[in-house]
């Protein structure tokens, strides 16, 4: 036993001899060679180019109070809301939810890919909804995703994009969150062709609003986004940057 803690105690003490004699030792260096030096930073090619930093944010005064409140109302009543939906709705009803209020935001997506002149999106858009709306009985269920045919995006926000329209100053919208002046426009035109689709659908006041609030649940639920919850102090910054950058791309694709 004695024995063994010996060879221990000796390994120990050569490997700690080894290492400070590493740490310690002079390198021989080549008499032509040139001291490592990182280069600085080049400055954007494209003087458009935007870095956390940048910011169209004239409002923003207004805009961090209301990340702020946003914040506290997605803590203390929205989430919740959609905790509580998720606790006592099974996932398969869950799930067909939200396919039936997907099926619906076809509409709006076709509406926009024509005012875009996107032919190939406005037909697979197109043939999503009938689909999804006759095999998948009312857009409950989501076969068009099965066959290969995905889901596209597209809303009046990125159509005034596309015909030029500049994303406008920054804006964070009370209980919806971060947006532009173009897109918080898109979003009203967005959401009035919405009610007005439900419309038609002729149904009660009381149905119509108990299908609207459904549906702000719905989508909430499926935000994996949550305030303060980045852990950085600029989490404002960081996410007026994601938003700009994000909203950018899919105006150009």
């Amino acid at each position: 036993m004695m024995n063994n803690m010996n060879h221990i105690r000796n390994a120990l003490l050569v490997s700690v001899a080894l290492l400070l004699g590493a740490c310690s030792a002079t390198p021989e260096l080549e008499a032509d060679a040139v001291e490592p030096m990182l280069p600085m930073p080049a400055p954007p090619a494209d003087p458009d180019e935007k870095g956390i930093s940048y910011s169209n944010d004239p409002w923003e005064g207004f805009n961090r109070r209301s990340y702020y409140f946003n914040a506290k109302a997605d803590e203390y009543v929205i989430l919740p809301i959609v905790n509580g939906y998720q606790w006592i709705t099974p996932d398969i009803v869950e799930t067909g939810v939200s396919n039936f209020f997907s099926n619906l935001g076809e509409l709006t997506t076709f509406m926009n890919s024509v005012l875009q002149l996107k032919g190939e999106r406005s037909a697979t858009t197109a043939f999503r909804f009938v689909t999804n709306t006759t095999i998948g009985l009312l857009g409950v269920w989501d076969p068009a995703t099965k066959m290969g045919v995905y889901k596209e995006r597209e809303d009046f926000g990125q159509t005034l994009g596309h015909w030029g329209v500049g994303a406008g100053p920054y804006f964070v919208i009370p209980l919806l969150g971060p947006s532009s002046a173009r897109d918080a426009s898109g979003l009203l035109v967005d959401t009035l062709v919405f009610n007005a689709i439900i419309s038609e659908l002729d149904m009660k006041s009381e149905e119509e609003l108990a299908l609207t609030l459904m549906r702000a649940i719905d989508t909430r639920k499926n935000i994996p986004f949550r305030y303060y919850g980045s852990g950085s102090a600029f989490e404002y910054e960081l996410i007026r940057f994601l938003y700009f950058n994000a909203r950018e791309i899919a105006v150009k694709r």
